[in-house]
Order: C-alpha cells, then structure tokens, then sequence
C-alpha cells in the first residue's frame, strides 16, 4: 500500500492570485471591441492562446528540463532555486518569481494543482489548460489522484508508486521535473526537448518515450 499525499499552503496565499475584476472587465471588453471593428478574428484569439499555452511557454519549461536531464550541476541548481536555474536559460518573468520544483523517481510521482484558483508557473509552462482550472480537477486530484490521473488523462501509475499533489498558491509556483525517459540518455538537449510535453511537467502526464508520435501523451 501507498499514502498518496497533499501538500497543502495556507488558504489566504490564494488571495493574491485573483484576477483584479476591474482589469478583467477592461480585457474583455477590449478583445470584444478588437473583434467588433474588425481588427482582430476570434479564430486569432483562440490561436494566440493556443500557442501560449502549448507551444510558447512549455517550451521554455523543456528546455530547462532537459538541460536538467544533461546537465547534473544544472539540476541541483534547478532543484535548489528554480528561478536562477531558469534565468540562466534566460527564462522568467511574470508568475514564476517564486517556483519550486518537485523531482519524480521511481518511488513518488508528483502532480500540481491550485485548489482555490488557477496559480501556475507561466514563464515554464505557458498559459493554464482549461482543465487546471475547472473545479472538478481542483477537486478531484486531491481527493483521489491515482484514479483520476488514470481515467481523464490515461496515466495509470503502479500501485506502489506514492502520488504527492502540490497545491499551488500566489505565494509558490509548482511545476514537475520529470523523469527522463529509458534508452534517451545518448540523446542531445534539441532531441530531448521533443519528448518533454507540458502534461509531463504537470504531472498529469509523462515525456513521450522513443519512437512514439510527438504528441502521443
């Protein structure tokens, strides 16, 4: 048997992360005038969040892994302090001036969540999936993220593997180092940065294993 765990913050770290409702309705109401004169398509809308949240930054956060994966000094440095590990690879910004990062083995498996909102580590891994923020995931994952993992996202992990949720706030940025895949270890950081999908580095999925289809998981 296995404990799966929680890591819980304080509830008030939440706080900070909501969305001002003032800037909130000026954005909308200025993407709805974008759209209405012409000037902007929603099919643009879509693709520019699109990227950001697939392409664009979860990029950042693969090549930090897999210098991680080749680098060993570099990974005690990520480990340590996420935020000057990734300056390094000239990554930061705006929500990830305070990140930590959690390394899966072969004994534990690491998955984030933010139980109260949507905090998440933009400048590694781009914008939050709309999964990550509906509450039956928020809910979910913390009450029972083995089956969870196993039946939304086909992650079925062994039964001794011990799962650690992370509960994200404003005051702390969550994200997985994960583990590097078998027989990629004469591989170089380009090739490993195509295996290293945003899920992964969520926890809610693994990097793809060699010769599966990018995008397999």
């Amino acid at each position: 048997m296995t404990t799966d765990q929680v890591i819980p913050v304080p509830p008030d770290a939440h706080a900070a992360a909501t969305p001002d409702p003032v800037v909130v309705a000026r954005v909308k109401a200025l993407e709805s005038l974008l759209l209405e004169k012409g000037i902007l398509a929603s099919e643009t809308v879509d693709r520019i969040a699109d990227l950001y949240e697939k392409e664009v930054g979860p990029r950042n956060g693969a090549r930090a892994v897999a210098r991680a994966w080749t680098a060993p000094g570099f990974k005690q440095r990520l480990l340590a302090d996420p935020v000057a590990a990734c300056a390094e690879l000239g990554i930061g910004g705006m929500q990830g001036e305070d990140m930590v990062v959690v390394e899966n083995s072969d004994d534990v498996h690491n998955v984030i969540v933010c139980t109260l909102c949507s905090c998440y580590p933009w400048p590694v891994l781009g914008l939050p999936p709309n999964w990550y923020k509906y509450p039956a995931y928020r809910a979910r994952i913390v009450k029972d993220p083995r089956a969870l993992l196993r039946e939304e996202f086909g992650l079925d992990l062994p039964a001794e593997k011990t799962i650690r949720v992370w509960d994200s706030s404003a005051e702390v940025r969550y994200w997985v180092l994960p583990q590097q895949p078998a027989g990629t270890e004469g591989m170089s950081e380009d090739e490993l940065v195509e295996l290293i999908t945003r899920d992964s580095m969520i926890g809610t999925g693994l990097p793809v294993a060699p010769g599966e289809p990018a995008g397999a998981r």
